[in-house]
């Protein structure tokens, strides 16, 4: 089952993040809760978590590229279990 991985909101009226650095790459095994990548937005530096466990099979958005929330950053592999 494919999940994807969305940049969340973290504060009221924020509307877009930066993703500064990918700490995941294609292909990597990934349990829910790891860090995939650090953010910003203009209120807030935090951390992306991955929402599954599985592969990461595809990133979306680049490094030091600002999207809206909701974007999909992102696509897991999820292992059913």
């Amino acid at each position: 089952m494919r999940v994807e991985v969305k940049l969340p909101q973290f504060g009221m009226g924020q509307d877009e993040g930066t993703i500064l650095e990918w700490m995941v790459e294609v292909g990597e095994r990934v349990n829910e809760g790891d860090v995939l990548a650090a953010i910003e937005t203009a209120k807030v530096e935090g951390e992306l978590e991955a929402p599954a466990t599985g592969e990461i099979v595809e990133i979306v958005v680049a490094e030091n590229e600002t999207v809206q929330t909701g974007t999909v950053v992102a696509v897991i592999d999820a292992i059913s279990g």
